[in-house]
């Protein structure tokens, strides 16, 4: 999934601010001239593209020429920024607001492709690129929001707002643009703002170098096993699988399972071997802990950064200066809303663990559940108790019937959409596939990718990005990118989803809507360029549609025999989607808990032992961390030291309430509806940044959100005081 950072270029250029009156007609960036004393461009990203949707032609420049790329790109934009802030007319809105959106142009399209290549398709050309130009990036961050000249004529606008007549958009923009450049030290005194400069750059640093290592680290940990007898509980394809790439690494006759970018390990919940799950247990979370490919020196490094950044800003912790954008507002009401469910969950686990160890002495085990043991056992009570047989449900989603069948289904039914594929359009890597997107009406409406299966050369997990952003003001329609790590198949067989794999289907092509239906006259505003807690709220609003009997029917069928999957299955996700709510929630919570502590240090307080630290921290959140450990452990934990979730990992479940209230008005309003879909769409979908949240999620429900129906999902009714309670601050986003 994709959102604008502060530190990026999306967001150096998100700065725009309130008219009385629409500026001038979109403009066609291709034929326009660089302005006098701007640097002309001569790489491959200088102009649009002549690809449909002007998408990235990824055959024009070769992987050594992003960097060159790149670095022209900013010096473009940096004299763009120069000729605003020193423009001799009094400031207005064109002549700075929506000048500078119009800035930064080149750097745009240079590096959304680069940074998907980085992302999914790394080699040590690129990764050599991206660890250089992490610096380059930050100090162009720090040109624009830093500039003492431009930042007078940020407020001056600013500060004449009460005398303009501004139109929604404009004044969403004015707001955020002068917030950004606060947030981002333009008030600092001067020797602030130098040591300001210096911290980012090393940040950007190490924010470049710690996924390179992760990534780097979950291949090399690859756990190698002799015999066939060791991975008995897998299936033929998986066994067929690891034996295929222990062949590729040179082990002939010998089994290879590759790492996930997760603690807990998928194939835990089949492997019958003990020493197996404990072997591949200890060997994936215990990554980039030391050796070659350590990350706790530079996590040490990244936390004490982070405090000087507080004590810059004379905040209370990084925490706090991180959030001020943020639907939640304070990291004491984000930590609030998690503590509350600590409670009910902790009760939850300790039900479940005496459950496991029930069945393990049934069976005549002489110990008691240990975390590489959970996910079996709890996979075998599932089974036990609902029937469900993980292995067997796979056989019924194959990877192109579920996007094809299932997710374009489901947005034709809802919003009308078409899709068509296409093969014209150049693509990073052989294993994507492109779509045309047309509208309700027949029209154009953006190019879709779709990335579905894991290599070593992609990073973990699944996201969403744009090569190109809607804006009306640029005459742009979007171009987007979905990227799953669905396991590849061994050869001759089919390409198999698990029912995870199918919702993170369905979740990541909600943040494809998102940006599809941007509808903004501002790429800062536009699609998914919204708070970390608001962003992922179109995404989970949208798995449960995969489990509509209508679509789930379309797409779910037997790869061999055709049939329908069954609905005694069907019942059985359902009945099952509140089990094991212990462990899966419970990780989810304890790594997003886990970021609050890092990023709730006070200045001074960074720890010099990063490991004891997280210990600490584990034990003080009243779960049974010694069971179910952190989705992420620190050395590991992405999100916050690389991806820019720090102080917001906590998003996906403030998003999930936001999505499960949400869908409840769906489920109350007549379900999967062409009029649901268009309200959808009006309310929320479609609006970007251009509304607070909090009014968009009224225009949406006609209510403020409501923690109840989460609760009730994850069958943690009990024990939790505020269940269903109504937001009675609106201004502060609160949750009840």
């Amino acid at each position: 999934m994709k959102t604008r950072l502060l530190a990026s270029s999306m967001l150096a250029i998100m700065t725009a601010a309130c008219a009385t009156t629409p500026d001038s007609a979109p403009m066609d960036v291709a034929s326009s001239p660089p302005a006098p004393g701007v640097p002309e461009a001569t790489s491959a990203f200088a102009e649009l593209s002549t690809l449909p949707f002007h998408a990235p032609d990824f055959t024009a420049l070769s992987d050594a020429d992003y960097q060159p790329a790149i670095e022209e790109a900013i010096a473009i934009q940096i004299a763009e920024i120069e000729q605003i802030a020193n423009n001799p007319e009094p400031p207005t809105f064109s002549n700075t607001i929506v000048a500078m959106e119009r800035t930064g142009q080149v750097y745009s399209r240079a590096t959304a492709a680069f940074d998907q290549k980085v992302s999914a398709d790394i080699n040590d050309t690129l990764a050599a690129a991206d660890e250089a130009l992490a610096p380059q990036r930050a100090a162009l961050s720090d040109a624009i929001y830093l500039n003492p000249k431009l930042f007078a004529r940020v407020k001056a606008i600013y500060d004449n707002r009460a005398a303009m007549s501004m139109i929604r958009e404009d004044a969403m923009l004015l707001e955020t643009t002068y917030a950004d450049f606060v947030h981002n030290g333009a008030l600092l005194s001067d020797a602030a703002k130098a040591e300001l400069k210096q911290i980012n750059g090393r940040l950007s640093e190490l924010g470049a170098q710690i996924p390179q290592r992760i990534t780097e680290g979950q291949a090399d940990a690859a756990l190698t096993v002799d015999t066939v007898e060791e991975l008995s509980g897998l299936s033929e394809g998986q066994i067929a699988a690891a034996a295929a790439a222990a062949e590729e690494a040179g082990m002939p006759g010998r089994y290879v399972l590759a790492m996930t970018n997760t603690t807990s390990h998928p194939l835990l919940s089949q492997l019958n071997n003990r020493t197996t799950r404990e072997r591949l247990y200890r060997a994936n979370s215990t990554r980039n802990y030391a050796g070659d490919n350590e990350t706790v020196d530079m996590i040490r490094e990244v936390v004490e950064l982070r405090t000087r950044v507080a004590r810059i800003f004379g905040t209370p912790d990084y925490a706090t200066w991180q959030m001020y954008d943020r639907m939640a507002k304070t990291p004491e009401r984000a930590i609030g809303f998690m503590e509350e469910m600590v409670p009910a969950l902790r009760a939850t686990q300790e039900r479940e663990a005496a459950a496991i160890n029930a069945m393990i002495e049934r069976e005549g085990g002489d110990f008691t559940v240990q975390p590489w043991d959970w996910p079996y056992y709890a996979e075998k009570i599932r089974q036990e108790r609902y029937a469900l047989d993980n292995e067997a449900i796979k056989q019924y989603f194959v990877v192109d019937r579920v996007l094809e069948d299932g997710v374009f289904f489901m947005a034709n039914k809802l919003y009308g959409l078409t899709f068509e594929k296409r093969t014209d359009i150049p693509v990073y890597h052989e294993g994507v596939s492109v779509y045309t997107v047309f509208d309700a009406d027949g029209s154009e409406l953006a190019l879709f990718y779709f990335d579905p299966f894991q290599r070593d050369s992609k990073g973990g997990g699944a996201w969403m990005n744009n090569f190109i952003e809607q804006s009306h003001l640029l005459g742009l329609k979007p171009v987007i990118a979905n990227t799953l790590n669905v396991a590849p198949p061994a050869a001759g067989q089919p390409a198999l989803m698990t029912w995870d794999d199918v919702t993170t289907t369905f979740h990541e092509f909600g943040h494809a809507l998102h940006g599809m239906f941007a509808d903004q006259r501002y790429p800062s505003l536009s699609g998914t360029n919204t708070a970390r807690d608001w962003v992922e709220f179109p995404s989970q609003f949208h798995e449960p549609f995969a489990a509509v009997p209508e679509v789930l029917q379309n797409y779910a069928k037997h790869w061999q025999t055709g049939e329908t999957i069954p609905m005694e299955m069907v019942e059985a996700i359902d009945r099952a989607s509140k089990f094991n709510q212990g462990y899966d929630f419970g990780e989810l919570i304890t790594a997003q808990l886990l970021d609050m502590k890092w990023h709730s240090l006070a200045p001074g307080e960074a720890p010099a032992d990063v490991l004891a630290f997280e210990q600490d921290a584990l034990a003080s959140m009243g779960l049974r961390t010694d069971l179910v450990p952190p989705r992420y452990y620190t050395p590991y934990f992405r999100h916050i030291f690389g991806h820019g979730y720090q102080a917001g990992y906590y998003s996906y479940t403030w998003t999930n309430m936001l999505a499960k209230d949400g869908y409840a008005w769906v489920e109350a309003n007549g379900g999967m509806t062409r009029a649901n879909g268009d309200h959808i769409r009006e309310t929320f979908l479609g609006q970007g940044h251009s509304n607070s949240y909090e009014q968009m999620y009224r225009d949406f429900t006609g209510h403020d959100p409501e923690v109840g129906p989460l609760l009730e999902a994850l069958g943690l009714t009990g024990g939790v005081a505020s269940t269903g309670s109504k937001c009675e601050d609106q201004e502060k986003g609160c949750v009840g």
